[in-house]
């Protein structure tokens, strides 16, 4: 349960007061309810007559500072109550003192059954606050994680934490809050209760629930190991579902729906094997409960007789009874506890994965002084060395961009030229060197301030299952309709979008899969237009268009280059004739660098890149 404290110190503070309200509404209810209990004994000796002692009336002379007057507390109380129900029986009947008696409990029952509600109440909060924060919280730190962490995370997997282990979470540590809460504060009145009936039988049955505990903690600990074995095995189910989606075409091309199919269903019973491992482990906190609890109660019945049948005893059998009905309503919230504690244990697993992302450092992060940037003059690499998985992809990359020029990155795949690319806006940091704007290493800039000079168009266009005018506003706050269809002109967008059921406000759906892959690209640069960064990256923008359309997307690209320092990744080396400088890549090193007819005088890689184009 430490691990389960722990969560909650980290979620609960801003619902502290739903948590004050909460016990103090269930200590409300669990007193109650023993006083509405404590009707039995008068109830059972008007009807079978076995209390033949006479109470007198007692005043109530309070001395608050005196131990021995709260010692005698519970028997005044007492004295004074069955000297009035004595009283209402000797002045009217028995059968009226009965009436009085079941209005008296209706009564109590009502303002139970109040406080127990305004006790649900208060938890919902809690219960849908926690689960909405976890998600925020998520998000906001697969925001914040660099893109080096979801390299080695199947996204699937990272789904499924999102999704079902959240549900988790909400089905088994919230909903069990209630319990967690209620439960103690029950039991803890009821134990109170018995102790003040008969000290003797309480401890005699303090002896018996230790080991109960221990019994349903050591079949918790197995379940949470389970749990946690069921939830990464659903991960990787949501990872096949993701990858079936994504690679659909593929999939159809290759006639592989059959192996496809048959790889998960095989894991589809896996988890499903597992899956009833678990239930069939929790389910046993019931009958578990129930077998300990019934063996519980019949030594209590064996020593309770024992006492009353005993010449000196201390508690008569009304009382017994009225003792029996209190431990019974004992073992019901000792039975929600360990069913609670059993749905913790599997929802720790699933937080436990959770974790995994939250908990996650990111080793992108701003300086904490951060300095200004702006590009004047240069961007520079100096001596930058890159390594990923203890193999170094970039090695001693020095290069000069200056303001408004453009530098073409060519080579085989695998070169390293995105990664080259990335280092630029920190998708990841330099392993040694640096990289610098006008002098200012990029690592001394606030992550916000440095990205904001960039703009970025990739060959694959990320766009988003919204319209027209909010994929191409997406990221510049405030953007008019005028901006925006000025931006879609440039980008040789505006004609197409214009021919949409509903113009700019098209919803263009999941990744534009309404559109052709150059309308896509056209839009993503309108996109890169509309923000107008200093500074441009184009990461094969054009390699996976046809003739049409990458003859309209050139010509976008042409008109969002303009006047811009840009670097541009390209298989097609016609789309990179007319760049100041190329820079041939090679095993992670720029091996070959000048002019376009320069770079073919050289007789090197260039020359081998192209004539394999031409062939």
């Amino acid at each position: 349960m430490k691990d389960f404290f722990r969560i909650l110190r980290r979620f609960m503070p801003p619902y502290k007061k739903y948590l004050v309200s909460n016990v103090v509404f269930n200590i409300l209810t669990a007193i109650l309810n023993l006083f509405s209990f404590v009707l039995i004994i008068p109830i059972l000796n008007i009807l079978f007559k076995i209390d033949e002692k006479v109470y007198t009336f007692t005043e109530w002379n309070f001395q608050w500072n005196h131990w021995e007057w709260w010692k005698s507390f519970p028997d005044l109380i007492k004295s004074n109550f069955f000297w009035y129900i004595s009283n209402l029986m000797e002045m009217h009947s028995a059968s009226f003192a009965l009436v009085v008696l079941g209005l008296f409990l209706v009564g109590m029952t009502f303002l139970k059954v109040g406080t127990m509600y305004l006790s649900f109440f208060t938890m919902i909060p809690i219960r849908t606050g926690v689960v909405r924060d976890i998600r925020n919280q998520i998000m906001h730190k697969i925001t914040q994680l660099p893109l080096g962490f979801f390299s080695e995370e199947r996204k699937g997997d990272i789904i499924a934490r999102v999704s079902g282990d959240v549900n988790e979470i909400e089905t088994s540590i919230m909903s069990s809050l209630d319990m967690l809460f209620k439960n103690p504060i029950l039991i803890a009145i009821y134990l109170a209760g018995m102790f003040v009936i008969s000290w003797k039988l309480t401890a005699f049955v303090f002896v018996f629930l230790p080991i109960a505990g221990y019994v349903m903690g050591e079949v918790g600990k197995t379940l949470k190991r389970k749990s946690l074995v069921g939830q990464t095995q659903w991960g990787y189910l949501m990872s096949q579902v993701e990858e079936t989606l994504s690679g659909l075409r593929i999939i159809k091309a290759f006639n592989a729906e059959k192996k496809i199919r048959e790889r998960f269903i095989k894991s589809n019973d896996t988890f499903r094997r597992t899956t009833n491992r678990i239930y069939r482990r929790q389910q046993l906190a019931h009958p578990m409960s129930e077998l300990l609890g019934t063996a519980t109660i019949a030594i209590v019945l064996w020593y309770g007789g024992s006492l009353i049948l005993s010449a000196n005893s201390s508690i008569n059998a009304s009382t017994f009874i009225y003792y029996l009905v209190i431990f019974y309503s004992l073992i019901n919230p000792a039975k929600d506890l360990s069913k609670a504690s059993y749905a913790i244990q599997k929802g720790l697993a699933s937080m436990e994965r959770i974790d995994k992302i939250l908990l996650a450092e990111s080793n992108i992060k701003d300086p904490a002084i951060p300095k200004t940037i702006a590009l004047e003059k240069e961007i520079q690499y100096d001596n930058v060395w890159f390594k990923y998985q203890n193999e170094w992809v970039l090695k001693g990359i020095k290069l000069n961009i200056p303001k408004g020029r453009t530098v073409a990155l060519v080579g085989q795949s695998g070169s390293g030229k995105s990664t080259l690319v990335d280092l630029l806006p920190r998708f990841y940091d330099v392993s040694e060197g640096r990289i610098t704007i006008d002098g200012t290493d990029v690592r001394e800039a606030a992550l916000y301030d440095l990205r904001a000079l960039m703009g970025n168009v990739n060959q694959e266009a990320i766009l988003f299952n919204d319209t027209f005018f909010n994929n191409i506003a997406f990221g510049v706050d405030d953007a008019t309709r005028k901006q925006v269809e000025e931006a879609a002109r440039i980008a040789n967008a505006h004609d197409f979008i214009m021919a949409s059921e509903e113009g700019y406000d098209t919803t263009i759906g999941d990744r534009g899969s309404k559109l052709s892959g150059g309308q896509r690209q056209r839009l993503s640069i309108a996109r890169a237009i509309l923000k107008n960064p200093p500074i441009l990256i184009l990461d094969e923008a054009t390699s996976a268009l046809d003739t049409e359309s990458e003859r309209l997307v050139q010509q976008a690209l042409e008109n969002l280059m303009k006047n811009r320092t840009t670097i541009v990744i390209a298989h097609r080396l016609s789309t990179i004739r007319n760049a100041d400088e190329i820079c041939v890549m090679h095993g992670g090193e720029i091996v070959e660098r000048g002019h376009h007819d320069e770079l073919l005088l050289l007789n090197g890689y260039y020359k081998k890149l192209c004539d394999m184009q031409s062939f």
